[in-house]
């Protein structure tokens, strides 16, 4: 890569830190791993890395969180970039953040144990390394905006779920209660869902129907920004 141009310039280092939010059934949380080396070894962080020479900052993040989750298909979105100047003790570094949705039961515990990784509630976030704690914070809000007028919140479900599984993935990201009934209106409308046959008898003993959504209409309404919420 030619540098004669720039060579006066002062060299940075460049990193990426993702985000990574999953939902238990009744509250988020982010999926945070021990730092293993210094500064700050021993203490919790956002799974991140450097961008190499040759490679995008969203390659980095993609390369990153398929290092730490094994997984390909991740809901991800490019957050802010971080560039106080004493933001890392070890140098000059500039974080680029992302935020990325996974359904935690797609996360291996075999994985989990090899990076030294854990699920924290959004409300019970220990202390993080450098700004961390600021970009899940920043994560946070993001997510309610764009849940609000995109479909995203369906990424955190597992592959079939109940309209109550559903309501309380948005009552998790607003951190409100909503109400039952306006909220299957709301849904029914967006003609986004496809019932099946199952049932969940766990939750009741009359059960409750599982659904999974529809692909295509999910496509369709995730470019078209309509008031999901």
């Amino acid at each position: 890569m030619p540098t004669a141009l720039y060579s006066q310039q002062d060299r940075l280092l460049v990193a990426v830190d993702c985000i990574i939010f999953g939902f238990t059934g009744n509250e988020l949380k982010a999926l945070l791993v021990k730092r293993l080396f210094e500064p700050e070894s021993g203490k919790w962080s956002l799974m991140g890395g450097f961008v190499k020479e040759n490679e995008s900052v969203e390659a980095a993040a993609t390369r990153v969180l398929g290092q730490l989750t094994g997984l390909t298909d991740i809901y991800m979105e490019q957050l802010f970039c971080f560039g106080d100047v004493q933001r890392d003790p070890g140098g000059r570094v500039i974080s680029v953040a992302f935020f990325a949705l996974i359904k935690i039961d797609d996360y291996s515990e075999e994985l989990m144990a090899e990076h030294y990784a854990g699920w924290f509630p959004l409300n019970k976030i220990p202390a993080l390394v450098f700004d961390h704690k600021n970009m899940i914070k920043l994560a946070k809000q993001r997510l309610k905006e764009k849940a609000a007028t995109h479909p995203i919140g369906f990424a955190l479900l597992p592959r079939k779920f109940t309209l109550q599984q559903l309501q309380g993935l948005y009552e998790a990201i607003y951190e409100t209660s909503l109400d039952k009934r306006n909220f299957i209106r709301k849904i029914h409308s967006l003609n986004i869902l496809r019932k099946l046959d199952e049932k969940d008898k766990e939750s009741s003993r009359k059960g409750a129907f599982y659904y999974v959504f529809d692909r295509d209409k999910y496509n369709q309404l995730d470019k078209e920004a309509i008031q999901f919420l």
